[in-house]
């Protein structure tokens, strides 16, 4: 990558904006700011600086506008699609100073800062008696921010939706400096264009988030918690869409092959579960609310439609110790598969009916091009994390017939009526794959609305849209 040196005279100004101590050029701190948790890349930033609030982050876009420098804003480095990555150098722009939670009881909304954990907001909420239903796998380290940025999911969004469905109004700095609000404060806005949605799921590319108002639901007294083993996986992706048929909307549905749960398992050491060697996947299920009655008898309709597949013994979650154990190893597969080997993620999601296609369908792309997959993802949604796994592939095969294996994943995703990301973005590593989803018509829209708000592409570029385009 072709990277742009920061002059000397722009280090200088950069430190009296933010101040000697926020200001980092050592190869260290930049080298822990250059990476996320996407594969093992690494693009250390020319400098990283770590502004106290919306108006110093407008500053530094000035600036960086009037010299053409890239600015990528950093969160907390979570990401699976290469974000957050300077691979063009430049400044490295985090925002883990602005981590402000303000809960308002009486609204139902939160405003928080973009560096605000996820679970703490969650927490925050809780202990007002209210409830914010995203919770990526990462929630423990992940931000506010930069879920907005990705459009967010995890495992509820299937009953309570993702990260715009929360999202009511954003400060913005723009790629030239201005400082916008782009909504209002308010359940219903239909005034102008949708900004608010616009910048939720761009990536960072149109507008540095600084502040957030996020709708608030009551929170749920009660839930019910199933893991559902299956001896074929293509049936545990068949029930998915039946338990839905049956009337029945569960607050979470979890596919996990089993290689995932061995894994997890494993990786975790803490949680044991006797699961039989011809057990191929399995289904968490969640059902919640206020009433304890109607979750029984939802999770017994439930029963009734899993019971037509092949199931090994169903384990009902007694205890909320049992309910934490279970969500823990869902959501610790991710890391416990990169514990193993370099892996690449894809984020594919389909109607949640042609999962058992999509499924089948990467196994045997996966047996083409020699690969091996685990897969597992909030199946509720029709989203599956396809994690193909080097282990002891060649750099060769690895970087060379790996994308077309990938290539063939996304094009039988989309001809099934799917799309290329659901909630982690397309960021550096998904961006060639983007002619798959969209003509170039379409992709030229989206180039037109980037140079619109960002004319001398400085804003976190080299991200979305394809290098030829």
């Amino acid at each position: 990558m072709n990277t742009i040196p920061l002059p000397q005279e722009m280090i200088v100004q950069l430190e009296n904006i933010v101040g000697q101590s926020f200001l980092f050029l050592d190869i260290e701190t930049r080298t822990h700011y250059g990476h996320d948790e996407t594969e093992d890349y690494s693009f250390p930033p020319s400098v990283v600086v770590k502004p106290a609030n919306t108006q110093e982050i407008s500053e530094i876009m000035k600036l960086a506008n009037t010299h053409k420098i890239p600015v990528v804003p950093i969160g907390a480095r979570t990401g699976l699609s290469g974000g957050a990555l300077s691979i063009h150098g430049g400044i490295g722009l985090s925002t883990e100073r602005l981590n402000s939670i303000v809960i308002g009881e009486k609204n139902l909304q939160g405003i928080v800062g973009p560096a605000a954990i996820t679970q703490e907001f969650q927490e925050a909420a809780l202990a007002k008696g209210l409830f914010y239903p995203p919770d990526p796998s990462s929630r423990g380290s992940c931000t506010i921010g930069g879920n907005v940025a990705e459009n967010a999911g995890g495992a509820r969004a299937v009953k309570y939706g993702v990260t715009k469905d929360y999202v009511l109004n954003l400060e913005v700095v723009l790629p030239t400096g201005e400082i916008i609000e782009t909504g209002a404060n308010t359940l219903k806005n239909s005034t102008g264009y949708n900004l608010t949605q616009l910048m939720v799921g761009s990536e960072g590319t149109l507008g540095v988030i600084t502040k957030i108002v996020m709708k608030l639901l009551p929170k749920n007294s009660h839930n019910v918690l199933m893991l559902v083993p299956f001896f074929k996986s293509e049936q545990a992706c068949e029930a998915v869409a039946a338990i839905f048929r049956a009337g029945i909307v569960p607050s979470a549905l979890e596919f996990m092959e089993r290689d995932a749960i061995d894994w997890g398992v494993r990786f975790l050491g803490s949680v044991q579960l006797d699961i039989k060697d011809d057990i191929q996947a399995h289904l968490l299920i969640e059902v919640d609310g206020n009433y304890p009655d109607v979750l029984f008898a939802e999770a017994e309709k439930i029963m009734g439609v899993v019971e037509q597949f092949a199931i090994d013994e169903v384990l009902f979650a007694d205890t909320e110790d049992q309910k934490n154990a279970l969500w823990k190893l869902r959501r610790v597969v991710g890391e416990a598969v990169k514990s193993n080997s370099i892996y690449k993620e894809e984020d594919t999601v389909v109607p949640r009916y042609e999962l058992p296609v999509l499924l089948k369908g990467v196994k045997a792309i996966g047996n083409k091009y020699g690969f091996k997959s685990v897969c597992y993802g909030h199946a509720g949604d029709g989203n599956l994390h396809v994690n193909i796994i080097k282990g002891d592939m060649t750099d060769a095969m690895w970087q060379n017939e790996v994308p077309k294996g990938i290539r063939e994943i996304f094009e039988l995703t989309v001809s099934l009526k799917g799309t290329l990301s659901g909630e982690h973005g397309i960021g550096y590593v998904q961006k060639n794959y983007m002619d798959i989803a969209f003509s170039n018509h379409h992709l030229q829209l989206m180039k037109g609305i980037k140079t619109l708000f960002d004319p001398n592409n400085i804003l976190n570029p080299g991200k979305i849209l394809p290098d030829k385009l």
